[in-house]
């Protein structure tokens, strides 16, 4: 089986990756990328090879992502996981990548630097996007020449959010309300979670491409925590997402 991906209009090598293509079973199946979960961890090893097999790259990166906004700098393979929700390099070779199922998959590329973001909604509010810019023109990144993309995430028709997420977010930006739309229930609104990113990035002069995929309503595409803890099915499967400059430029 191929291991198929979703591509944005970024010049840089990537994917976001869908669940399908992986060697995993059961609520796991098929390509979980998660190394946290309980998975078979040597499927979950044989999946992320995979993705990076099928970009090219024979070196993957990745976090222990904590919902917060630590921008991790590359410039070879570790042996030990960082703890943080966001990663970038200029060192070609070096294929970044996220897991979510839900939260927002942001990757971002300028010429010589790339970058991948986790953005949950405390990551976005806490600035992890931004953080992810200012690392990247840290490496001798050029702003203006940042382009980014949004991957699959949970969009605004599947994620109803109670008052204490609503007020977290309008306390950081009390604009912020037009990313909310009344919910089903009183006291509940419509959250859209990719729109609140492209925004945060809009802010700092990045027009940001958002993929047409909702994690939730797609459940032979995408794991989803949300869908699984509606369904009282935990634990659920990650997907990946991932960029990197690639190792035979130049």
């Amino acid at each position: 089986m191929t291991t198929p991906y979703l591509t944005a209009a970024l010049p840089t090598p990537h994917g976001f990756f869908t669940r399908a293509g992986g060697v995993s079973e059961g609520r796991f199946a098929s390509l979980n990328c998660s190394l946290n979960g309980r998975d078979d961890p040597a499927a979950a090893i044989e999946n992320r090879r995979r993705a990076t097999s099928a970009l090219g790259f024979g070196t993957l990166l990745g976090l222990v992502q904590v919902h917060g906004a630590e921008v991790a700098v590359a410039d070879a393979p570790w042996e030990e996981r960082p703890r943080a929700d966001a990663l970038v390099t200029s060192t070609p070779g070096l294929l970044l990548g996220i897991v979510t199922a839900d939260c927002a998959p942001v990757l971002f590329s300028a010429p010589g630097v790339v970058g991948a973001a986790h953005a949950g909604w405390r990551g976005a509010v806490a600035g992890v996007l931004e953080a992810t810019v200012d690392a990247m023109v840290g490496l001798g990144a050029d702003p203006a020449r940042i382009s980014a993309a949004i991957g699959p995430c949970i969009r605004q028709p599947s994620y109803e959010v109670a008052a204490d997420l609503r007020d977290e977010v309008l306390a950081e930006d009390a604009d912020a309300t037009r990313f909310f739309a009344d919910g089903a229930r009183p006291g509940r609104w419509w959250f859209d979670l990719a729109g609140y990113c492209a925004a945060r990035l809009a802010r700092r002069g990045i027009v940001a491409e958002t993929l047409a995929a909702d994690t939730l309503a797609e459940p032979g595409r995408f794991f989803s925590h949300r869908r699984a803890t509606l369904a009282q099915d935990q634990p659920v499967g990650h997907q990946l997402s991932a960029i990197g400059l690639a190792p035979w430029a130049g």
